[in-house]
């Protein structure tokens, strides 16, 4: 099985003409997707890709003319909440926003309106989902895993990619990776993927990868310890960060003292988690 994402997964892309838009449509394709088309206004009549993909101008003739059930966003900040408003009126119930740079009070009406409709967001600014051996929405390579019953949830893209393929390397598959963004405002955080996690049968451990800022690793502790039956091991990147310089993603800087990662990692351990120095670790720990 597989948490948000499967083979029956009916995935368009908003930004389907655009030059990252083509690329990663190419990639969701090759990996066995069930991509039905995408969106570009303006350009509402066209066919890409070889003319297998048909493009509409706006999301609600796509989603009547395909039943589109899950979006990507490849388009500019400047249109990204639009283009999240656009998909969560639009009916679709999984909506991944891969764009970096959205400005943080239009997420924060996005993520009033999609909690408002029961859309779920994932991202903005970051890698997307793949459940392994199904289907990927978003950038994450396919090749650097294989089907197996380990979730990872992720606020960094790269050490997504670093993690699935030491586990990989030591012969250890995912069932699904999902990256949730390293903004200071996210659609999805780690306690909802975390508690998706415990429902899958067939996903038997869970892998958290945090970083400094904010208090959602926190948060995911809590609910470890209140909710969780399965083994969690985790990694916190940003132990030498210094405080009030942002390291790498918007939301990753340790403001006034909170977020720091040793923080993060004592209250990990105090909720049963186990916690690595890298990722090379765990990987071996779960081998």
């Amino acid at each position: 099985m597989s948490i948000l994402l499967n083979k029956k997964s009916r995935i368009l892309i908003q930004g389907i003409t655009g030059e990252e838009g083509l690329f990663h449509t190419r990639s969701m394709i090759a990996y066995g997707s069930n991509v039905v088309g995408g969106t570009s206004p303006g350009k509402g009549g066209e066919w890409v890709l070889d003319g297998k993909y048909p493009v509409f101008d706006s999301l609600k003739q796509a989603v009547e003319a395909t039943g589109a059930n899950t979006s990507v966003i490849f388009v500019p900040a400047r249109n990204a909440a639009d283009a999240m408003l656009e998909a969560i009126d639009g009916g679709i119930p999984l909506v991944i926003c891969i764009t970096e740079g959205v400005p943080v009070q239009d997420m924060i009406k996005v993520k009033h309106h999609a909690n408002n409709r029961g859309t779920r967001i994932i991202g903005p600014n970051c890698p997307g989902i793949l459940s392994a051996g199904q289907s990927k929405a978003g950038i994450i390579p396919g090749h650097i895993t294989m089907p197996g019953n380990i979730g990872v949830v992720s606020r960094s893209g790269t050490l997504t990619y670093e993690m699935v393929y030491a586990l990989k390397q030591l012969g250890l598959g995912t069932s699904t990776c999902v990256g949730i963004g390293g903004d200071p405002i996210i659609g999805t955080d780690f306690t909802h993927i975390l508690g998706l996690f415990e429902d899958d049968a067939d996903t038997e451990k869970v892998i958290l990868i945090g970083e400094i800022g904010g208090q959602d690793e926190e948060a995911a502790a809590d609910f470890i310890s209140r909710s969780m039956t399965k083994p969690v091991f985790a990694f916190i990147a940003g132990v030498s960060a210094p405080p009030g310089k942002r390291m790498g993603h918007a939301g990753a800087i340790i403001e006034a003292g909170r977020g720091n990662a040793l923080s993060k990692i004592t209250t990990l351990e105090n909720a049963g988690v186990k916690v690595g120095h890298n990722l090379e670790e765990i990987a071996g720990w779960l081998k």
